[in-house]
């Protein structure tokens, strides 16, 4: 697959902005890629295409497998696998908010729940430390709490009520 310099460009980004939000970068680059190509791609070709290890794009595959971002696509005539992402942005962004939020949010919800356990009360500092858990916890909860009302709107759905967001902002002020 030949790359113009505007999709080499998008698949560089898209890398370095899974870099930072701790996403392996070859990965990243495997998902945009497949983002922007109109037809499934074999890993041989992903590979060669990004200029990177087949086992590079195997791990990576596999970790986009798990997150249920991209899925195997059988060409006929083509005994390779084949590979595709997700057509629906929004439903791409469901997706990753249920993910982030069960490896992310979720267990450090426990923590937090762990430690306010745990304060000892004869602590110099218990109260300030308790209380400072407290609001995390409180406001971890919130987050966590929309994050399960957004994963239960259909893609539709999500799109409108971002769309309804500067509605909202003007009415809270």
């Amino acid at each position: 697959m030949k790359l113009t310099p505007a999709t080499e460009k998008f698949i560089l980004h898209w890398g370095e902005m899974g870099w930072r939000w701790g996403i392996n970068r070859a990965v990243a680059q495997v998902h945009a890629l497949l983002m922007l190509s109109p037809k499934p791609i074999p890993a041989d070709e992903i590979a060669e295409t990004l200029n990177v290890a087949r086992s590079n794009v195997s791990t990576s595959i596999k970790e986009l497998q798990g997150w249920g971002l991209i899925r195997v696509v059988h060409i006929f005539g083509d005994r390779r696998e084949h590979f595709e992402t997700l057509k629906d942005v929004w439903e791409m962004f469901l997706i990753i908010m249920r993910e982030r939020k069960k490896r992310e949010l979720d267990p450090t919800l426990a923590a937090l729940r762990e430690c306010e356990a745990s304060v000892a009360s004869k602590d110099e500092n218990a109260a300030y430390t308790l209380q400072r858990l407290k609001e995390l916890t409180e406001f971890l909860e919130l987050a966590a709490s929309w994050a399960d009302k957004g994963q239960a709107l259909s893609p539709t759905a999500a799109k409108r009520l971002f769309q309804a967001g500067d509605k909202v902002f003007r009415l809270i002020g």
